[in-house]
């Protein structure tokens, strides 16, 4: 994979990689941005929910589960001190539908976190990532809600 960055002044960059779609990349007034795009670290953030995400929903269509409404969080933690590396991570899969199996949405975190997840398998080598799903019966409220333990 390529990746490149383009400059626009100030800490103003638009980002680009194979795919050929572009993210704008700005940074905090006060450092001397102006609030115009994503912080590089929040894209590793969504890299790693989007990652997780696609294959997660995708292991549990397989697998023939009525979801009808799916959300993935990522909250880090960060270093106090340059150069505010991310210090742990937790996942949150939040699984809407209709009796939607717990052991379903389990392999199919565990998957995404031992087989398939590139982006959380790279970060996982040097951050500690907890693993949390949430379950909700359609128009009702959550069933079940658990950690997958590695």
């Amino acid at each position: 994979m390529d990746a490149k960055v383009n400059w626009h002044g100030g800490l103003s960059f638009t980002g680009q990689a194979n795919s050929g779609f572009t993210v704008n990349l700005g940074a905090d007034p006060s450092v001397g941005g102006v609030n115009d795009g994503f912080r590089p670290m929040e894209l590793m953030a969504i890299s790693l929910a989007g990652c997780t995400a696609m294959d997660v929903i995708s292991i549990l269509r397989k697998k023939r589960q009525d979801v009808t409404a799916f959300d993935v969080q990522v909250h880090t933690e960060e270093a106090p001190e340059h150069p505010h590396v991310f210090t742990q991570a937790t996942i949150e899969y939040f699984v809407t539908g209709h009796n939607v199996d717990e052991k379903a949405v389990v392999r199919a975190i565990e998957l995404s976190a031992t087989r398939y997840c590139p982006a959380q398998n790279m970060l996982n080598t040097v951050l500690p990532i907890t693993l949390r799903y949430h379950i909700f019966e359609e128009g009702g409220d959550q069933v079940v809600q658990g950690v997958y333990e590695r």
